[in-house]
């Protein structure tokens, strides 16, 4: 079996660090240098504030704009375009609502200015749904009007850090494919964050498409191998098909600061990561030099070239595509 050959589209649907208005989007080399061919940036979580989230999309609009490398994507003729270029492709993100203060006129704002995913709340309870490390009282009606809103822009619902019932609510109610954009198996590792084979199942039913990432805490012990994130993988490939199934590596940095600074807002947030899931240690993830290992890897364990191509990029690519139009 010939498992020379790499993927032909890597797609990462989730990156982890912390985007705050000083934040300098040169971070983007490691995906660069690894080949990826869209990365989507994290540009607020329920931690910060909509004014933080607003600066944040300036200052990185503005480095977009002035990169050769590097594309704002929004529409897949504008992510063609990329790929021609030779440029990276980039969209934004957000983690949970609670930036959005509850206005839909903000939502549709996000949208205008490069968000093209949001997950529906940040581990906690937020303003549109539950949390995972919460009491997830399921979609709240500020959730709901959220969704179908989404749904009309071209927003992918995500559901990673949400609570089991608001992400089966979130599911049957979305009119387009949802996805958990990072989100490991918990039949492998029992964390909270962790899904189970059953949300796994409802997102695929659907068309959606689950993420494995990279986090030593969310692939179990203390562990960021290739072979640690192939193990999810094949969880889900054997669970659901690998075209409902891709990578969120959900990468942060770990030696150039952002790590100072995680700890201090973690301190000053340390309810949205409770003790007995997030113990004291250095939290570390796979570097996105190792997804072109991951296809090899994937291809050694006896899974097809077009398995792997729909892991490594394809599935979130073809959703995409459905989604933003």
């Amino acid at each position: 079996m010939d498992t020379s050959r790499g993927p032909t589209l890597i797609w990462d649907a989730h990156s982890g660090f912390e985007a705050w208005p000083h934040t300098d989007l040169a971070k983007l080399a490691p995906w660069r240098d690894a080949g990826v061919d869209f990365v989507s940036v994290n540009v607020g979580y329920d931690v910060q504030s909509m004014p933080d989230m607003v600066r944040a999309l300036a200052n990185f609009r503005r480095f977009l704009r002035a990169s050769d490398n590097y594309a704002l994507v929004g529409t897949q003729a504008e992510f063609d375009e990329a790929r021609r270029l030779g440029q990276t492709a980039v969209a934004f993100d957000l983690e949970g609502v609670n930036v959005l203060e509850q206005s839909l006129d903000m939502l549709r704002l996000s949208h205008e200015l490069g968000v093209r995913q949001i997950a529906l709340a940040y581990n906690r309870n937020s303003d549109a749904a539950g949390g995972c490390h919460d009491d997830d009282t399921g979609l709240t009606p500020f959730g709901r009007d959220a969704i179908a809103l989404m749904n009309e822009l071209g927003i992918v619902v995500d559901c990673s850090h949400c609570g089991f019932r608001s992400t089966l609510e979130a599911i049957e109610m979305s009119t387009a494919p949802v996805v958990f954009s990072h989100s490991n198996a918990r039949a492998l590792h029992d964390h909270e964050r962790n899904i189970s084979d059953e949300q796994a199942i409802a997102c695929a039913a659907k068309g959606g498409v689950v993420g494995v990432n990279g986090i030593n805490l969310f692939l179990g012990d203390d562990n960021v191998t290739t072979a640690a994130i192939a193990d999810h993988a094949a969880h889900w490939i054997e669970l659901v098909g690998s075209d409902h199934v891709g990578i969120g590596l959900d990468y942060f940095f770990e030696d150039d600061g952002s790590g100072a600074h995680f700890t201090d807002v973690l301190e000053a947030n340390a309810h949205y990561w409770p003790e007995d899931q997030y113990p004291d240690g250095a939290i570390r993830c796979a570097h996105p030099r190792q997804l072109s290992a991951l296809g090899t890897e994937l291809r050694c364990r006896g899974f097809s070239a077009d398995q792997v191509e729909d892991v490594m990029g394809r599935s979130f690519a073809r959703l995409a595509a459905a989604v933003w139009g």
